[in-house]
């Protein structure tokens, strides 16, 4: 019952498993705010249960890639989503914020599995530009997710309380874990024959950042992700709060925002049979410079609304659309024998940097959009800074 590669089947399934991670930070968006006052906590606690699950996120992804250069990427998989699942009945009955946080990390470290076993068998089947557009396909499925996540979570939680996301997201792991031991192709054609032991994991670790072009495209999807998770983190207080929509509103203000990346991903394959993957690259740059700074803009005028935020948010997403493919297939070319190795390090500095990025800008949002604003900017301009001035970075494969 395998699915064979190049099939839409199989390139369901690896954008379902890399969505998974979405969609348990997307779907209960919109119960953050309601969130911190049924548990009798702030909006910087309650925000917590999205950076701790992203800090526990990147460290999930250490561990992961090597072991499935190892074992394999199907059993690998499915240890994951068993982990996942556990946090997620975890997260449905905890009682207080602290042990919800707790819950969330765990939730987190199993679902660190998927993510980087979809990009890594995507590099075990896929060469070059080929592996670039398979994950902007992927990226089109994806993108479906947090486009619906928040809406259905804003119907679950006023019909049934926030908990009811949680028990959503643990049919989901169910779901996914029985397709992934149904129909999931084992793809590791040699398995490593380094030992699985801190010293070994860290050493090949140290020659996968040695070099000069994973540096440069992951310093590029990094930037870009930091500023979309700003965005992910501080949109629900922005949005609800600031300007007053309800969290079914919210809901469809952050679609507008999924329907950018899904543009961009759609748009991706074109441009690269068309152009290639470094001129891609600085196409999606680009929007997200001009989607940051217009958000920015927008904001310093006297009249604006939430609009200020959504739509160029959309702008910013469609260069994501476009620089996320690109960026994490050109880092992991380079090492066709340990592409498990080479995504978990790469999820790891992306996830990091996003986790950080998010935390600072907690600390200073306090309902502020312009903040939020300023930070995505930022990330943007700083991602064109790499394509600019990394020599990698213009001429990555």
């Amino acid at each position: 019952m395998n699915l064979r590669p190049g099939t839409l089947g199989l390139t369901a399934l690896l954008a379902m498993m890399t969505s998974l991670g979405p969609l348990s930070t997307d779907m209960y968006l919109p119960s953050l705010p309601g969130m911190a006052r049924s548990l009798g906590t702030d909006l910087a606690q309650v925000q917590l249960t999205l950076s701790v699950y992203l800090f526990a996120f990147a460290l999930g992804q250490i561990v992961y890639g090597p072991i499935a250069d190892k074992i394999g990427r199907k059993p690998t998989a499915l240890a994951g989503l068993a982990l996942y699942c556990a946090g997620t009945a975890l997260c449905a009955f905890a009682p207080t914020t602290e042990m919800l946080i707790g819950a969330r990390a765990v939730q987190a470290l199993g679902a660190a599995a998927p993510i980087v076993l979809a990009r890594a068998i995507v590099r075990d089947i896929y060469e070059g530009p080929q592996a670039a557009k398979e994950l902007s396909r992927m990226g089109m499925i994806m993108g479906l997710v947090p486009a619906l996540a928040p809406l259905l979570g804003g119907v679950l939680d006023p019909l049934f309380g926030w908990r009811a996301n949680f028990a959503a997201l643990l049919v989901a792991g169910l779901a996914l874990s029985a397709a992934v031991l149904l129909l999931l192709p084992e793809t590791l054609r040699e398995r490593r024959p380094e030992p699985l032991t801190p010293a070994a994991i860290l050493g090949g670790f140290g020659s996968i950042i040695a070099d000069p072009v994973f540096r440069a495209n992951t310093a590029l999807t990094s930037l870009s992700f930091s500023g979309l998770f700003c965005f992910i983190s501080g949109s629900s207080f922005v949005i609800q709060n600031a300007y007053g929509l309800s969290p079914l509103g919210f809901a469809v203000a952050f679609g507008v925002m999924c329907t950018g990346f899904i543009s961009g991903a759609v748009t991706t394959q074109r441009m690269i049979s068309i152009w290639g993957t470094t001129k891609a690259k600085r196409i999606g740059v680009a929007c997200l410079v001009a989607g940051g700074v217009a958000m920015v803009a927008l904001m310093l005028t006297p009249a604006h609304a939430y609009l200020a935020v959504a739509l160029p948010m959309a702008v910013y997403a469609f260069g994501i659309g476009i620089v996320l493919p690109s960026a994490n297939a050109a880092a992991m070319m380079p090492f066709p024998d340990r592409a498990g190795a080479a995504s978990s390090l790469s999820g790891l500095i992306q996830c990091l940097a996003a986790a950080a990025t998010a935390a600072a800008m907690a600390r200073i949002l306090d309902g502020r959009p312009l903040a939020m604003a300023l930070t995505i900017a930022a990330m943007g301009i700083a991602a064109a800074a790499v394509v600019l001035l990394s020599r990698a970075g213009r001429d990555a494969r």
